[in-house]
């Protein structure tokens, strides 16, 4: 049995993101307690790296999209397998031009036989949805 029954989301991106933003806050904190416009300047440049380097190891596979992982990705250590193709709900992927196409629709069954198509543009351009139903009365 794993040794957590959640998966909390911890992994490389997000401890490597972290740490590195730490170190920025702690420098930028150092600059206000001296009255140092270069070290707030320097603290705020490692945030920005830290950003960078995050989103760098989230698309690498690093890192993990929105939603639940299957439970043998809840390792920390662990690659995430859809991060080539992206993750529909995540930003970082499509800022990098990954996750989402152009008129790409899913449809989905739910309960009562009904069935919900959804048309999504990247851009917004063109919005669709179509929600049919089956009686089956």
């Amino acid at each position: 049995m794993s040794a957590h029954q959640y998966d909390h989301g911890h992994t490389v991106a997000g401890w490597v993101g972290t740490g590195i933003a730490s170190v920025g806050a702690a420098l930028a904190g150092a600059g206000v307690c001296f009255v140092s416009g270069v070290l707030i300047a320097g603290g705020l440049a490692i945030g920005v790296v830290a950003l960078l380097v995050t989103w760098a190891l989230h698309l690498a596979g690093w890192g993990k999209g929105p939603g639940l992982r299957p439970r043998e990705e809840w390792g920390w250590r662990v690659r995430d397998s859809g991060a080539r193709a992206g993750h529909d709900e995540c930003l970082g992927c499509r800022l990098a031009g990954r996750g989402r196409t152009a008129g790409s629709g899913r449809t989905t069954e739910v309960a009562g036989g009904a069935s919900v198509r959804a048309e999504v543009s990247v851009g917004g351009q063109s919005e669709a949805a179509a929600v049919g139903a089956d009686s089956g009365r």
